[in-house]
């Protein structure tokens, strides 16, 4: 196996969802080049990851809302740097009709996908010529590791390696030395989220730990929010508007993140951080992150987890200590 073409287009959370997949390509094929087709908007992640040689993302949302030239001429520049390879074999993770004309347009002669049954769109079938195998119950990172590894041939590790490494900021963070703990509580999902008034119970108690609370936002209405939380926990910070890769810079950075399903909290348990997911709506066994003595899920399917969850959750991910000043500079 010389070159592979590894296609999961988004979302942030799928993104990290993907890393320990390119774990096991590159020990089961430790010589072949490794490419990674990804939105534009989503490509910070697969540039960081540890045996991805080149990412090639085209700026497939930003030309649905800008219908620019310059956006479309960059899809065609994307489109020219698919085609000049060729691909021993093309995997197809994603499963949507967009995922799957990359995949047809890709030189190769070998296409795996999804089952119809199990893709986000069912006629994407089309465009493989291999479909995975059964994945059974299973997370949904190790379902995907599993097709693959079957697929191709290769024995999988139990573990889930995450091979990252998140550029370092230009000023170091956090080197007061006072631990900071990372609030996600913005989802843009209204259902996903958790109430207010825990929130700032949270917030309160973390910060009568020593920890300094940050609230990140990624729009007006979530940094009104914010702001109203910070308006009741003691010392917090509002954070200002943030690429992807300064907030993934912060999380590095924090002693302990806390937040909804949402893409940064699950590269915060990829980064190895102290971390944990609130769910309200949805599957928490299915989606969530469960790393022992590093990360947790908490809440499920019309089960909202209560303050005292939350609070024995963080206990039990950071030890009951906030940090001392060497450990939170180390991690700056």
């Amino acid at each position: 196996m010389k070159r592979i073409l590894l296609i999961k287009i988004t979302s942030l959370g799928d993104m990290v969802h993907t890393l320990p997949l390119v774990s096991d390509l590159r020990r089961a094929y430790p010589e072949a080049k490794i490419d990674w087709v990804a939105d534009a908007s989503c490509a910070d992640i697969p540039r960081w990851a540890i045996g991805v040689d080149r990412v090639i993302a085209p700026p497939l949302r930003g030309f649905k809302k800008s219908r620019s030239w310059s956006d479309l001429r960059a899809i065609f520049g994307a489109l020219w740097q698919l085609r000049r390879e060729k691909y021993d074999v093309v995997v197809d993770v994603h499963g949507v009709y967009k995922s799957a004309i990359v995949a047809w347009l890709a030189r190769s002669g070998r296409r795996l996908g999804y089952a119809a049954e199990y893709l986000g769109e069912a006629r994407a079938v089309f465009a493989y010529t291999q479909i995975f195998g059964p994945h059974g119950d299973a997370t949904a990172r190790h379902k995907m590791r599993m097709v693959v590894a079957n697929a191709l041939g290769y024995p999988l590790d139990p573990v889930e390696h995450y091979a990252l490494r998140v550029p370092a900021p230009a000023v170091p963070l956090n080197a007061d030395g006072v631990p900071r703990a990372m609030l996600f509580h913005a989802t843009s999902v209204e259902a996903k989220k958790w109430p207010a008034q825990r929130w700032i119970a949270v917030g309160r108690t973390l910060a009568e730990r020593g920890y300094k609370i940050q609230l990140p936002w990624g729009s007006p209405a979530e940094r009104e929010q914010s702001e109203a939380l910070a308006a009741e926990i003691p010392g917090a910070e509002v954070l200002p508007r943030m690429t992807i890769t300064e907030c993934a810079q912060r999380v590095d950075a924090a002693a302990l993140v806390v937040g909804t399903d949402t893409g940064f909290v699950h590269l915060s348990d990829a980064l190895g951080k102290p971390s944990v997911m609130l769910f309200t709506v949805t599957d928490s066994q299915h989606f969530g992150i469960d790393t022992p003595g590093q990360s947790v899920s908490l809440g499920a399917r019309g089960v909202v987890p209560e303050v005292d969850e939350v609070l024995a959750a963080i206990d039990r991910v950071t030890g009951g200590q906030a940090g001392s000043r060497e450990t939170a500079v180390r991690q700056a």
